[in-house]
């Protein structure tokens, strides 16, 4: 792990960072480096919504092509769809030898949508931790975790510039562990298809159709399978599973040790180590590629149906009573 007294910030003195693109972590990053007193360009496309956003936050933005040239240190934080052909298009070029190509995510190297030149350092640096949390941590004095991976080491100095990087946005406040590109990047993909996202959203749709189907009040069904996840994942987050179990009655507990293995079964571990097969042979990478490249036709229509099941018309109606959501927003 490393913390602040590991990080030397002066490092990034004198140097312009390019941050490609001002989306949920790009506009963290900008903010944070630039209230850490580091000179930030922002790139965009002159279409960008996101321009005028930027500049109102006291940033100067320029298209992606002169922010790339200018950067010392050039971050890309675009959707990882976009990766390849904005390197080809926009970055590549304005990419000079010794500088520091830096990314968020580990997919577009690992995965060959972007092979930079033997000449430059590669490094990551990626916040564990949706991009608004990024900046309000920041704000209040404090950090969120982070990871930290070089890829290429071209000048000797990437390591220790990657972790100025990571100082500067505030990761080194909590802690920031070393790993690779490939780590990064596979457990990454698992933990967003097998558990966080894609085995979550499935698990809270089968509960709640499991028991609409029964007979039982939708209303009740969403509080049930969907609204009261914060309250088990809150105390998950802040005391693990153990600390979990400590909080909730004997009755669900019991319920937790003794049915949950049944739900996530054998057959669920089996579909697990074969997703985790998909994303180390690259047969995802190539899959969510060819998509893109079609025009997420297929994306769309799944997006569309998923939109429109009964959990989500019917929390939506629940949601829009609950007044204190809309004050935490």
């Amino acid at each position: 792990m490393f913390y602040d007294d590991d990080a030397d910030l002066s490092l990034l003195d004198g140097k312009t960072v390019a941050i490609i693109g001002y989306g949920s972590q790009g506009h963290a990053h900008s903010l944070n480096l630039k209230d850490s007193g580091v000179e930030v360009v922002v790139g965009l496309r002159p279409n960008s919504s996101s321009v005028q956003e930027a500049r109102d936050a006291g940033l100067e933005v320029t298209d992606v092509a002169d922010a790339a040239s200018r950067g010392d240190i050039v971050m890309v934080l675009l959707p990882d769809e976009k990766h390849g052909d904005v390197w080809r298009e926009s970055i590549a070029d304005g990419i000079a030898p010794g500088n520091l190509l830096m990314f968020g995510h580990g997919f577009s190297v690992h995965y060959g949508e972007i092979e930079p030149p033997a000449e430059v350092d590669v490094a990551l640096v990626a916040p564990k931790s949706p991009g608004h949390l990024v900046r309000r941590q920041f704000q209040e004095g404090r950090g969120v975790p982070g990871l930290l991976a070089v890829h290429q080491d071209a000048t000797g100095n990437a390591k220790p510039l990657a972790l100025a990087y990571a100082r500067g946005i505030g990761c080194t406040r909590a802690g920031v562990i070393e790993t690779s590109f490939r780590e990064e990047t596979e457990t990454d993909l698992f933990g967003e298809q097998a558990v966080l996202c894609g085995g979550l959203t499935e698990l809270v749709r089968a509960g709640y159709e499991t028991l609409t189907d029964a007979g039982y009040d939708p209303r009740l069904a969403y509080f049930e399978c969907l609204h009261e996840l914060k309250l088990i994942i809150d105390l998950m987050y802040e005391k693990g599973i153990g600390g979990m179990r400590d909080s909730i009655s004997n009755t669900a507990e019991y319920g937790d040790l003794t049915r949950g293995p049944r739900v996530v079964g054998e057959q669920s571990r089996a579909a697990m180590k074969e997703i985790l097969g998909e994303i180390q042979s690259g047969a995802f990478a190539r899959e969510f590629i060819a998509e893109n490249k079609a025009g997420q036709e297929n994306f769309n229509r799944m997006r569309q149906e998923q939109a429109g099941h009964q959990v989500e018309t019917e929390g939506e109606k629940l949601r829009s009573m609950m007044d204190w959501l809309k004050t935490e927003a």
